[in-house]
């Protein structure tokens, strides 16, 4: 617990000195605040974006987008990943075609989506579900590589069907790599929806971003990523909080 409250302490201690570098340096450094505004200057910002540009509603549209895809991303990666970790004959047809679109930039996608859906809230959804379904997907087919085969035999043995086998010993074996691949995906679900409101979106955090960068106004741009920031911690620690329960029974390193 002492150790905890140390790193705590020495977090927020971090915290100060790089707020109170980025408020003091750039004014002593001549550095304009078009091009790095200081704390202050974001606050002030931050409180006329809220009064005037619906910093509220736009925050809820990209927090919501991002859970969203998040989800529909991840449920499409956990599925297809354990389909195919069943099924080797499967996952030789399709590996080639998932390698070339997993290759293949996600952002290039969204000129793609906007051409297809228009400019609404579907192109950003669908690059988030993109993004999101790779790492999910990798970790749990190559999870299903692995469980042991031991295993695998002796629940056959005691006459389990194929579904069976899967919820009782290949599931929980791989239910680690799963929740690893989820925390990766939630801290790159943020991205996906940010490069869809930056390409072509009217509303959100990344909207604010393109929006701010022509006209300017670098405190409304640093506004916005903090807040995109914040939306991938709260999901990041989400994530990490269902981890801690699900897998409370993984020894822990000893420090």
């Amino acid at each position: 617990m002492t150790s905890s409250k140390n790193a705590l302490f020495m977090s927020l201690a971090v915290l100060a000195v790089l707020l109170l570098c980025w408020e003091f340096l750039p004014p002593a450094l001549g550095v304009p605040k078009y091009i790095i505004p200081t704390v202050s200057d974001c606050a002030v910002e931050m409180v006329r974006m809220w009064q005037q540009e619906n910093l509220l509603g736009n925050t809820i549209s990209t927090a919501v987008y991002t859970v969203l895809g998040f989800a529909l991303g991840s449920l499409l990666g956990a599925v297809i990943g354990y389909v195919l970790g069943m099924s080797s004959f499967w996952e030789k047809v399709l590996s080639p075609y998932i390698l070339a679109l997993q290759i293949a930039p996600k952002v290039a996608f969204a000129p793609l989506f906007i051409m297809w859906f228009g400019y609404n809230a579907m192109p950003k959804l669908l690059v988030t579900v993109l993004i999101v379904f790779f790492p999910v997907l990798v970790n749990v087919l190559q999870a299903m590589k692995t469980v042991d085969r031991d295993l695998v035999n002796l629940a056959r043995a005691y006459n389990l069907s194929r579904l069976g086998v899967f919820f009782k010993v290949e599931m929980p074996s791989t239910m680690p790599n799963l929740l690893a691949g989820l925390r990766i995906a939630s801290t790159l679900a943020v991205i996906g929806v940010t490069v869809g409101e930056l390409v072509g979106g009217n509303v959100g955090l990344g909207f604010l971003i393109s929006y701010g960068g022509g006209q300017a106004n670098a405190a409304m741009v640093f506004n916005a990523i903090v807040l995109l920031t914040v939306i991938g911690i709260v999901l990041y620690t989400a994530i990490a909080r269902v981890e801690e329960r699900v897998l409370h029974y993984l020894p822990k390193a000893q420090s």
